[in-house]
């Protein structure tokens, strides 16, 4: 004889690359958690490429990199001072290298993300692995991080509907929408107006998901997941606006 109690738990059936995508926003749970059946990462990486090349597409023919460029270096006062002071045939010549290195970092950006999230995967690899007691994989943690970023795209869809509709004049690449506390604090203070975009509703999406996505597929307590993940955030952010104040 049998009974239900002696039926074991069905697994969660494979999910396609679609599902999984879709699952990132409305039920995280089950991509991470199918991340320990297939740590493929390519959908993702893909698909934050296209929104990536069509935002930066939709600036340099909207606005034009100058006007990113002059929007950018009016955060920082000091830079464009020292610009003012060259002669006028410099001075446009220095811009004019500004313009095309801003251009060919933007446009180069999906691959720019690509050595991000390795990066990240190899850090949070060697967190949990060593510190923990994980057995997570490079590319099990490189899908973790790759669909975690998955709202990225809904970021560049509002810019690019905010510049699209004749909005965007203030657009800068460091901070493409007004989702974060920038706008409270002064951009000379350079310091605390880093710190202040750091704190973006869109990166903390993105943190959580992280957090979540180790704790499905390692099997440790959320809490001690998000920590970790929020305890590497918080160290980037704070050296990021300390050179950010050192070299403005």
């Amino acid at each position: 004889m049998s009974s239900a109690s002696s039926v074991a738990p069905l697994e969660q059936p494979p999910l396609s690359q679609a599902e999984r995508v879709v699952d990132t926003f409305v039920a995280p749970s089950k991509t991470f958690s199918d991340i320990r059946r297939s740590a493929g990462w390519w959908v993702p990486w893909i698909l934050l490429a296209i929104a990536s090349l069509a935002m930066v597409t939709v600036v340099d023919k909207k606005l034009g990199m100058e006007k990113v460029v002059e929007n950018t270096m009016a955060l920082s006062p000091k830079q464009a001072e020292k610009l003012d002071q060259l002669p006028a045939d410099q001075r446009a010549a220095q811009i004019q290298t500004i313009v095309k290195f801003n251009q060919a970092i933007a446009y180069s950006y999906p691959v720019i993300l690509l050595i991000i999230v390795a990066i990240m995967a190899a850090v949070l690899l060697g967190t949990f692995n060593l510190g923990f007691g994980a057995h997570l994989t490079f590319n099990q943690c490189m899908a973790i991080s790759m669909y975690a970023s998955l709202p990225g795209i809904i970021k560049a869809l509002i810019a690019i509907l905010a510049i699209s509709v004749g909005g965007g004049e203030a657009f800068t690449f460091q901070n493409p929408v007004a989702s974060n506390l920038g706008a409270l604090v002064d951009p000379s203070s350079h310091f605390l107006y880093a710190i202040a975009t750091s704190l973006d509703v869109f990166t903390i999406w993105v943190i959580v998901l992280t957090g979540l996505g180790y704790a499905c597929v390692t099997k440790l307590k959320r809490g001690t997941c998000m920590a970790v993940v929020f305890g590497w955030w918080a160290v980037v952010v704070l050296a990021g606006a300390g050179f950010a104040a050192l070299f403005a």
